[in-house]
């Protein structure tokens, strides 16, 4: 039989368990109350279906967390989401041999800025995640991509940091835990991915 200290160490346990849920669901109806963030999402759909068509694709860039999440967000678009159809061209910056190299070569800073150099094109479109808004790494390659003619979105937190304002499409979530932020940038990217599909036609 469990002790009565092991009793109380799970009841504590269980009850931090049950408030960190209720906070990202709190987290979760506060974003979602804004109709305004659906229709910009509705919106950057349609542009991101229409730069596809013209031979467009969409690239995916963040650190940590953020760059695990632009890789789920890519295979959804090249593999399968909800329901067969035909591949959708996206790319996530997530190459040990591009990231090691440039870092070694020129800094961290230039990881991203680089991979958007060598692969982006004014037809494509850059998905730019940081839960502060202050990476430099994204900085800088959300300052070429807009160099080179790629619209941007950018996915947030806290204040927006240096990002906030930067991006064609943004979206600055509540939260104030890296955590509880990127919870809800994955919740805007399969939205994303659901609302691409239905522009192409899927």
């Amino acid at each position: 039989m469990n002790s009565p200290l092991d009793q109380e160490q799970s009841t504590a346990s269980s009850e931090q368990i049950h408030s960190e849920f209720a906070e990202a669901a709190r987290l979760a109806v506060e974003f979602a109350s804004s109709t305004a963030h659906a229709t910009q999402l509705a919106q950057f759909a349609e542009l991101i279906a229409s730069r596809i068509k013209n031979g467009g694709k969409v690239l995916a860039i963040g650190n940590g967390g953020s760059c695990a999440d632009a890789i789920h967000f890519c295979e959804e678009l090249t593999g399968r989401y909800r329901a067969d159809r035909p591949s959708i061209p996206a790319i996530a910056c997530a190459d040990p041999g591009h990231i090691t190299c440039t870092a070694n070569d020129y800094g961290f800073d230039q990881v991203f800025s680089r991979w958007v150099e060598g692969l982006g094109g004014s037809n494509d479109v850059l998905v730019a995640m940081s839960t502060s808004g202050n990476s430099a790494n994204i900085v800088r390659a959300v300052e070429v991509a807009k160099e080179r003619g790629l619209s941007v979105m950018t996915l947030l937190g806290k204040s927006g940091g240096k990002l906030a304002g930067m991006g064609d499409c943004e979206f600055i979530v509540p939260g104030e835990t890296a955590d509880r932020i990127q919870e809800l940038h994955m919740l805007i990217l399969h939205a994303l991915v659901g609302a691409i599909e239905r522009a192409l036609g899927y």
